[in-house]
């Protein structure tokens, strides 16, 4: 694992993306303890890593995926508003 500081907006999926398109091999998901967080990498590619970490911006608003949502709902028979009136 190795230790980074933690950028101001992280998304950790974003940024393993980001880190694998950097040619950066990353297993599992970041770590965080406050303001930093751990990765698992091999101590070879920290500094491949580390300007890929210093530069990323992640989203803070989650994807939108009432399409998704939507088509689940139809395969199962069910509306929003079913869901609504069960509870969920």
């Amino acid at each position: 694992m190795i230790s980074f500081t933690k950028p101001i907006n992280l998304n950790g999926a974003e940024l393993v993306d980001e880190l694998k398109a950097g040619g950066v091999s990353v297993k599992g998901w970041p770590k965080l303890d406050g303001d930093v967080f751990s990765l698992d990498i091999a101590e070879a590619n920290k500094d491949k890593a580390a300007p890929i970490v210093a530069a990323h911006n992640g989203t803070m608003i989650p994807p939108d995926n009432s399409a998704a949502k939507a088509a689940l709902l139809a395969k199962l028979g069910l509306t929003a508003d079913d869901l609504k009136t069960l509870g969920l």
